[in-house]
């Protein structure tokens, strides 16, 4: 279901699957810049690891975030809350299940 203002509403698997596809085409797009095109990025897929991004990348992810979503997902603040070990290790999947519980909280207030 998509609202007037053209963001996906709703809650369950799908927002998930729906949030996954925006952030893999976030990445691709931001992959694709070192002519990296072939990467499969699944929920278990780490930035640091797997994808070699580095913070600038995620500042770009973070900017990415902001354009589709709005001040509805804070990026900078979810990586803040966390220590150096776990930013490391972060994977696509903590991400989507960030975006999914900021957007599920701005449509409950």
């Amino acid at each position: 279901m998509t609202s007037l203002n053209g963001h996906r509403t709703g809650t369950g698997v799908d927002d998930e699957e729906a949030v996954l596809a925006d952030i893999t085409a976030m990445l691709a797009n931001l992959l694709d810049e070192y002519g990296l095109d072939d990467v499969e990025i699944r929920m278990d897929t780490t930035f640091n690891r797997d994808l070699e991004l580095e913070s600038i990348d995620l500042v770009t992810l973070a900017g990415l975030l902001e354009e589709k979503y709005g001040n509805r997902v804070n990026f900078a603040e979810f990586l803040a809350g966390m220590e150096f070990d776990e930013i490391i290790e972060l994977t696509v999947g903590r991400l989507v299940e960030h975006v999914v519980a900021s957007l599920k909280a701005t449509e409950a207030s």
